[in-house]
């Protein structure tokens, strides 16, 4: 069977290279699902990359896999925002009302 190194894009597997087998029309799969393992009292979780299409600087296009957040089974912040939880600051004094 045929492979092509692929490109990861985002998530835990950015910048890798990892060789992918191909169709039977030399393609690569549209979604590609990396199971990963319980580890401690983290829960057993699958990482889901979707195939994108990205052009060399000769104009030649190749597939790239980008991470999917979304469909990847990991806990979202509860605003529905992109960042991660960090250190959560501690609330400032409280402010006297201006008068007016």
């Amino acid at each position: 069977m045929r492979s092509a190194d692929t490109e990861f894009i985002g998530g835990p597997l950015d910048g890798r290279v990892l060789p992918i087998y191909l169709s039977p029309f030399n393609a690569v799969p549209k979604v590609y699902k990396v199971p990963v393992p319980a580890h401690g009292e983290e829960p057993a979780r699958t990482l889901v990359y979707l195939r994108a299409k990205r052009y060399s600087a000769k104009g030649r296009p190749r597939w790239v896999y980008e991470y999917a957040p979304e469909q990847s089974g990991q806990p979202q912040p509860p605003d529905g925002s992109d960042q991660p939880d960090g250190p959560k600051l501690p609330d400032g004094p409280e402010l006297p009302d201006r008068p007016e």
